[in-house]
């Protein structure tokens, strides 16, 4: 199980059962396994943000601050983000350099999102920094946000130093995701 700490904005989108899973009606089982183990993937802080009129999706993750960002989700998205998450995370690991043992502890460690809206204001201060990044950093030159690549995307805000409540100086969440899976 992946908790994922939903802004108010993202979890009004979300098809969401009464335990905060997500019903998706295209599926009868969950398409990602149970971890029993403690899961160094768990929490997420995700957030929906408009970038030229498209939603948007940014999750960091709590401990490493490593970004995922999703450009132009339509509503049909929602529904199966389960699997998109999935997709998306290891994707960006494999797009980040990660070997073929980090990414089978990541998969091995996925599971099915289970939906809040707790939240600490210290990941969402660095989701709000992200959003800069693409904002000021990718999209200010004329690029327009439906063309931007997401796992390059998140690789790019991935390898940016990014402060952290608790920690002297600036970490690469890059690095730090792939120091959680094990060293290369």
């Amino acid at each position: 199980m992946i908790h994922l700490h939903c802004t108010k904005k993202l979890i009004a989108k979300l098809p969401l059962d009464k335990n905060g899973l997500l019903k998706d009606p295209q599926r009868d089982q969950p398409v990602l396994h149970e971890v029993s183990e403690a899961n160094p993937l768990d929490h997420w802080h995700a957030n929906l943000v408009l970038l030229q009129g498209r939603q948007c999706l940014m999750f960091v993750h709590d401990a490493t601050r490593f970004p995922l960002f999703i450009p132009a989700v339509k509503k049909a998205d929602f529904a199966g983000l389960d699997g998109l998450f999935a997709d998306t995370l290891i994707r960006v690991l494999g797009k980040a350099g990660a070997t073929e043992a980090q990414l089978d502890r990541a998969w091995h460690w996925l599971g099915p999102l289970m939906c809040d809206g707790e939240s600490d204001r210290s990941v969402q201060g660095s989701s709000t920094e992200y959003g800069k990044m693409i904002r000021f950093g990718l999209l200010d030159g004329g690029a327009a946000v439906v063309d931007l690549a997401p796992y390059s995307t998140s690789v790019w805000l991935a390898d940016r130093p990014m402060g952290m409540k608790g920690r002297k100086g600036y970490i690469r969440p890059i690095k730090e995701m792939l120091g959680l899976l094990g060293e290369r």
